[in-house]
């Protein structure tokens, strides 16, 4: 299914020679955790330990015990000299801004909001449906996080409110070379979301500055993404024990890098594709790769919403069941809790972690954060995971499909808003 008008299928390398590769690199620690239960203690071991700074981005900072116990973490450091700078998304966390501040208040904890719609006016501002949804924290430039979870208890829902179960969610814990990028990108994200706060100021100190063509270059540098520029062959030697690379989704230099990733290491499978998101809606190449690796004799397994928090989110997601169904795929749809997760592995030694989900908004729009592991005990260990969540979720029966007519006009109805929804952001280019 096409969200463009014309419904030829493109070249699956349409772009591709554009979008910048994963740059891997060796000599990592990395630690699977399992829900907020475990990144939160962690994270808060780690900022009580900061010696120099502390980042922090995410989309929800939720005003719950979580939150209270995370915002006291990052007032001592402050207090204890320790530069602290937090950015949240002006969407995801807009009902929890005023206590926010209101906790952050007089702590020199700098917090700045991404892209903000405290004013009716700010919803026409270009670019508000893009929004900040990466989840990264970086502590003295040596101890990183990153991964889908938000900062909420795992027994909260935004909009039901306490749930039974936690929801099923992930995230890594970095150590090594592969946390340079990740702190680059958390500086560069906070950078822009304060500089959007402070434009004016900004130009007037530069005006001012003595040396003005230095300190706009080290503007920048703050507000650089990290890029892969690493091409085929570059790859360094050493890269044991843990071989990793840290992917971003922008709107600049890597608008497609995560899809690309997720894409090549399907291409490449042998074994077996496993995968987890709660919102599901590939587009061509990426759907073409699941069929091709699910006709090549690959086990090809998606592990999706079986509770649907967003009613047209489910209604994507099933529109697609038939077509994938059809050539092999296994879909199964996790009952147990809420799903936020967003992880895979292929084979026995590719995984992926992170925030990006795979939908429009993830891989389109937002700005989005992903780990890439190539190391056979860290497959391991998040293949188990999705073999327990498949345990016990329900799978999805072929001959249960809607076919005919109403089929057909679900699939038209989905194509079509994310054919407008994807315009009206700005989106360019197929999908």
């Amino acid at each position: 299914m096409s969200t463009t008008p014309n419904a030829a299928e493109p070249d699956p390398l349409f772009s591709w020679h554009s979008v910048a590769l994963p740059v891997y690199c060796g000599a990592n620690e990395v630690e699977l955790l399992r829900g907020g239960d475990a990144l939160f203690p962690a994270q808060i071991d780690a900022i009580r330990d900061a010696r120099h700074e502390v980042w922090l981005a995410t989309y929800i900072f939720h005003h719950d015990s979580a939150g209270a116990d995370l915002v006291a973490a990052l007032r001592a450091a402050a207090q204890r000299g320790v530069r602290v700078r937090v950015v949240v998304d002006g969407f995801g966390s807009k009902a929890s801004l005023d206590w926010l501040r209101e906790q952050l208040a007089g702590s020199h904890v700098a917090l700045a909001v991404f892209r903000p719609i405290d004013r009716w006016w700010r919803w026409l501002q270009p670019g508000q449906l893009r929004r900040l949804h990466q989840k990264l924290c970086v502590v003295d430039g040596e101890r990183a996080f990153v991964g889908g979870i938000n900062i909420i208890d795992d027994r909260m829902d935004l909009n039901i409110g306490p749930i039974d179960n936690p929801r099923l969610d992930y995230a890594v814990s970095l150590r090594g070379p592969v946390v340079e990028p990740v702190a680059q990108a958390t500086r560069a994200v906070w950078t822009r979301a304060w500089l959007g706060r402070d434009f004016g100021e900004e130009l007037r100190a530069l005006v001012r500055s003595p040396e003005p063509m230095a300190r706009l270059r080290r503007l920048a540098r703050r507000l650089r993404m990290p890029g892969g520029r690493q091409r085929p062959g570059d790859e360094p030697q050493d890269q044991a024990p843990v071989c990793a690379a840290f992917v971003l989704r922008d709107n600049l230099r890597q608008r497609r890098t995560i899809e690309r990733a997720y894409i090549e290491a399907i291409r490449a499978a042998r074994v077996r594709v496993d995968l987890i998101t709660p919102y599901f809606y590939p587009g061509q190449a990426f759907r073409r790769a699941l069929r091709d690796a699910a006709r090549r004799g690959v086990q090809v397994r998606l592990v999706l919403q079986g509770k649907v928090d967003y009613r047209i989110a489910g209604i994507a997601a099933q529109a697609l069941y038939a077509e994938l169904l059809g050539h092999g795929v296994k879909i199964y749809e996790y009952t147990p809790a809420y799903l936020h997760a967003k992880v895979a592995v292929v084979d026995d030694s590719w995984a992926t972690v992170g925030s990006s989900n795979i939908d429009p908004l993830s891989l389109l729009l937002n700005l989005e954060a992903n780990v890439l592991v190539q190391d056979a005990g860290f497959a391991r260990a998040v293949a188990d995971e999705i073999d327990a969540a498949v345990q016990v979720s329900q799978a999805v029966d072929l001959q249960r499909q809607g076919s005919g007519l109403r089929a057909f006009l679900a699939r038209a109805l989905v194509a079509w808003v994310a054919y407008v929804y994807l315009r009206v952001a700005g989106a360019a280019g197929r999908y």
